[in-house]
């Protein structure tokens, strides 16, 4: 496998004190437990599985995981390779010598498996949002990757462990979905050059992209209608930028019989709104608390607003976890989102 940036200076700004203690720590490990946060996106589960792939077939015995309640991987994700490696959190190792985690900016994000990572005896923790607070013992973090799946390519670089077609599979699902498709800012010449070395590996980029956005139960259908009835726009929100919204309830999903993972795409939706520079869907989880996604295009530093809700994530999309009503969260966020840039 090339470098990960073979035109260029390296992409990443991580210690390289911390690259060698990372590659020195897998390399001595017969055992490895890897987590991704609670209700895993593309790039979460993504890098896990495809990292988690490359230590099998380096004669590393690997078990990985998320800390749901209710263990299920996302119906868009179910095409993803190695999902064999999967454990539920009650048969995740409790004390692992070496743990680590993919996409995961703060410890709470960890959800059942948090005890776990404070008894690691070492936490490698790669991830690329700039509101990580910091925990683990050996930091693979750099803001400036558009994917957590970038670091762990270049991870899997400086390990020598080789890309093959499922492995190329889950680090490209976490390029794609994190760059939306690479539509976003983030996109830059490393991106494109990651995306055509996986490529290279005999991936159908159509089957992925159709696995990823283009399905979804007809009752969707019905239940976005329903949604879309419902959002408000106001224009005077974020310093005069401008805020969209609306919010899914539990009992909108159970009239449809969908589950929480199918209306993770309304947020795509709600954002195309030509006026607004913010998006916002509140999303009533099966536990009775809302899960907030917010979205900008750029005039609005959303990350910042999330991170002080107690969530985090990134300038133009980011997310929050709130058990006010709607109407309260959104009084809340729209006194933190500051004016335009």
């Amino acid at each position: 496998m090339t470098p990960s940036t073979p035109t260029g200076p390296p992409a990443f700004t991580v210690r390289d004190d911390d690259w060698r203690r990372a590659v020195r720590l897998v390399q001595d490990a017969r055992e490895v437990a890897l987590v991704c946060h609670v209700a895993p996106d593309g790039d979460a589960l993504g890098s896990m599985l495809g990292f988690g792939m490359a230590l099998r077939r380096a004669g590393k015995r690997v078990a990985a995981s998320f800390g749901d309640r209710r263990f299920a991987v996302p119906r868009l994700l179910r095409f993803l390779p190695g999902q064999d490696l999967l454990v539920e959190p009650a048969a995740y190792p409790a004390e692992p010598d070496l743990m680590i985690s993919f996409d995961v900016p703060t410890i709470d994000r960890l959800g059942l498996l948090a005890p776990h990572a404070g008894k690691a005896a070492e936490l490698i923790v790669i991830d690329h949002h700039p509101s990580n607070t910091g925990f683990g013992s050996v930091p693979i973090v750099d803001p400036r990757a558009a994917s957590t799946s970038m670091l762990v390519e270049e991870l899997m670089t400086r390990l020598g462990y080789e890309v093959d077609h499922d492995i190329a599979t889950c680090l490209y699902t976490g390029l794609v979905t994190d760059t939306g498709s690479f539509k976003h800012a983030s996109t830059t010449p490393a991106v494109h050059e990651m995306a055509a070395r996986l490529v290279a590996a005999g991936l159908r980029t159509d089957e992925i992209a159709r696995e990823l956005w283009d399905r979804s139960p007809f009752c969707f259908l019905k239940l976005l209608g329903t949604v879309l009835g419902r959002v408000r726009l106001d224009q005077e929100a974020a310093g005069g930028a401008g805020m969209v919204w609306t919010y899914v309830s539990h009992a909108d999903r159970a009239t449809h019989c969908l589950p929480y993972e199918e209306v993770e795409g309304i947020i795509d939706v709600i954002r195309r709104t030509d006026e607004p520079d913010v998006a916002v869907v509140l999303k009533e989880d099966d536990d009775g608390a809302w899960q907030v996604s917010t979205r900008s295009k750029g005039q609005v530093d959303v990350g910042r607003a999330c991170t002080a809700m107690g969530g985090g994530g990134h300038v133009r999309a980011a997310g929050f976890t709130s058990h006010d009503t709607p109407e309260a969260t959104i009084a809340k966020l729209c006194a933190l989102l500051g004016p335009p840039s």
